[in-house]
């Protein structure tokens, strides 16, 4: 079992899933998407942020406009899908993922979200995408990311595939981390794969993060603060709903 695997199973979730998943997909509020994508960063880095918000339609455009180098988005196709083995014929529509990269995580691990984003709306079909992004990793089409950096994950909400694209399963759950380029790093390099509460590598390769779990005080403290964005969005939808242990 792989750690991410390990990890998105026995974390303590709220797991709600969608028997069948739908082709649409409707944007949310703006100020909500906003919010969202801006609750992946630290709290010192969000206002100067530059928020990327979804039109199905199009694509990311940004809302928001920065001034310290950052980017934020939500993102609602899981990457993970590019590395599934499954029958992937279905767009989803209920995934969340709030993600925030520095400068040079922009042109390398956000490029792929965006480009995934604008194909989907194009009308590119599952499978295809999927072929096509696989095509494109081979060949170096992705660059890795041109020094050390970081990737923010620190939301008190995820929606995303359980098992870091070995299954379909989805579920909902508060994971904040931080993400540490790292490419072609291992964990027998760092020590990692431990355990969830351990720092371990995620995709080992040119484009693989350190994994760096946020400590429960942290998760609670984020709940707790995003307590009226949360309920926002499980009033829209009940997969949006965090229940349970956290």
């Amino acid at each position: 079992m792989t750690i991410d695997r390990y990890m998105l199973t026995v974390l303590s979730l709220a797991v709600c899933t969608s028997e069948l998943p739908a082709q649409s997909l409707e944007p949310l509020p703006v100020d909500l998407e906003v919010e969202l994508a801006r609750s992946a960063l630290p709290p010192h880095l969000r206002a100067d942020a530059t928020v990327h918000v979804l039109r199905p339609d199009t694509g990311f455009e940004v809302a928001v406009e920065g001034t310290n180098g950052f980017h934020a988005l939500v993102v609602r196709n899981d990457p993970a899908f590019v590395r599934g083995e499954w029958h992937y014929d279905t767009y989803r529509d209920d995934l969340l993922i709030p993600i925030a990269f520095d400068q040079a995580g922009v042109p390398a691990q956000m490029r792929v979200l965006l480009d995934v984003a604008a194909a989907r709306a194009e009308g590119v079909p599952p499978a295809e995408l999927r072929r096509r992004m696989r095509a494109r990793f081979a060949r170096g089409h992705y660059p890795a990311p041109y020094r050390v950096g970081i990737s923010y994950m620190l939301s008190p909400i995820l929606r995303a595939y359980r098992d870091g694209g070995e299954s379909d399963a989805v579920g909902t759950f508060t994971y904040p981390h931080y993400m540490v380029y790292a490419p072609k790093v291992t964990n027998i390099d760092i020590g990692g794969g431990a355990g969830i509460s351990q720092p371990f590598v995620l995709e080992s390769g040119p484009h693989g993060f350190i994994i760096i779990p946020a400590g429960r005080a942290e998760r609670e403290e984020l709940v707790a603060s995003y307590a009226a964005m949360l309920d926002r969005l499980c009033a829209l939808r009940p997969e949006w709903c965090l229940t349970g242990d956290r």
